[in-house]
């Protein structure tokens, strides 16, 4: 059975659970064992959802293993087995949520299990001793096409899956005049990049803007719609473990890596908060040390991030304009 985690952690406090209390709640990349996804597919079902939709493209072992175990404890669970960058299979989901939650989701959380195993931006391969100049063209050319599409993979469903979910499901709800929240879960290294992630800083950048943009083309219907974008540090999933315990990693941000029902629960907190506080909000998540209460013991808070926009016009713009007639 693949699933690990001790459920008994994502029990929260009572005042944490207004953000999922009675709601219908989709989350996309969900079905992985051990991943933030899971948790807040966790964090939902076991704190007063009324219905879990557990997403997941190619996890389904650990995916259905999950809605097994919400199902037990009288959660409606059910699986949702799709690829966010086919249009075609998104759609097909639409009429299959909205029959098992018995109406369109009230919570979306987009979400994505994805990332780069990373390599070096902007520099060639080093040099091996003894190659020849044709097997050094060839190893260079498959390790670019084979860096891109990983990041391609990355782009598509960062950006690509999560404006799909958004259109099709603030759709729905304007049309059936009914409020949606959507949460966009973004990364710590969308404003502050890390190395040999390239694709992955850059598109979690664009999940920043979706807020603002959703809003913008929504006119008057916005206020049916709120959303907002969560930044994390680093988390401890499959996906991360193999650095938890290299400093050189994430020691820059942490003084170790959250464990996943650490996440929800700093998640629940803010998704409790009331929607004047969220909506088009940008939440930066900060792990500090608190030496006097143990070696691993953190305090979790969170930052409110704002971009402010400067414009200034050049001095060589200011000396000679350009004049059209």
């Amino acid at each position: 059975m693949a699933f690990t985690v001790n459920p008994d952690k994502f029990r929260f406090p009572a005042e944490f659970s207004a953000g999922v209390k009675g709601k219908r709640v989709l989350i996309s990349g969900a079905g992985k064992d051990g991943g933030l996804g899971q948790s807040f597919a966790l964090a939902a079902g076991l704190n007063g959802a009324e219905s879990v939709a557990v997403h997941f493209h190619s996890s389904y072992d650990d995916g259905l293993d999950l809605v097994e175990y919400l199902r037990s404890q009288g959660v409606n669970a059910f699986p949702l087995q799709a690829d966010v960058t086919n249009m075609g299979d998104l759609w097909a989901s639409r009429s299959y949520v909205i029959k098992k939650m018995g109406g369109i989701p009230n919570l979306v959380i987009c979400n994505s299990g994805l990332t780069e195993k990373g390599y070096s931006f902007g520099r060639s391969l080093r040099e091996i001793e003894g190659e020849s100049m044709a097997m050094r063209r060839a190893r260079v050319r498959q390790a670019f096409i084979n860096n891109l599409t990983e990041t391609r993979l990355v782009l598509d469903t960062k950006i690509d899956g999560f404006m799909a979910m958004t259109h099709l499901w603030s759709g729905e709800a304007v049309y059936a005049n009914e409020p949606i929240e959507f949460v966009y879960i973004s990364s710590r290294q969308a404003i502050d990049p890390g190395v040999s992630v390239p694709g992955y800083a850059i598109a979690n950048w664009a999940v920043l803007q979706l807020p603002k943009v959703l809003q913008v083309n929504l006119g008057r219907s916005a206020e049916l719609v709120s959303a907002f974008s969560v930044l994390y540090p680093f988390v401890r999933t499959g996906m991360t473990n193999e650095y938890a315990e290299n400093p050189k990693v994430f020691g820059r941000w942490q003084p170790r890596m959250l464990e996943t029902h650490e996440a929800a629960e700093g998640f629940m907190q803010l998704l409790s908060q009331p929607k004047e506080v969220t909506n088009q909000g940008m939440f930066e998540a900060i792990v500090e040390p608190l030496p006097e209460k143990g070696e691993k013991a953190v305090k979790f808070t969170w930052k409110q991030v704002r971009f402010d926009i400067k414009e200034e016009l050049t001095p060589f713009s200011a000396e000679r304009p350009l004049e059209f007639v």
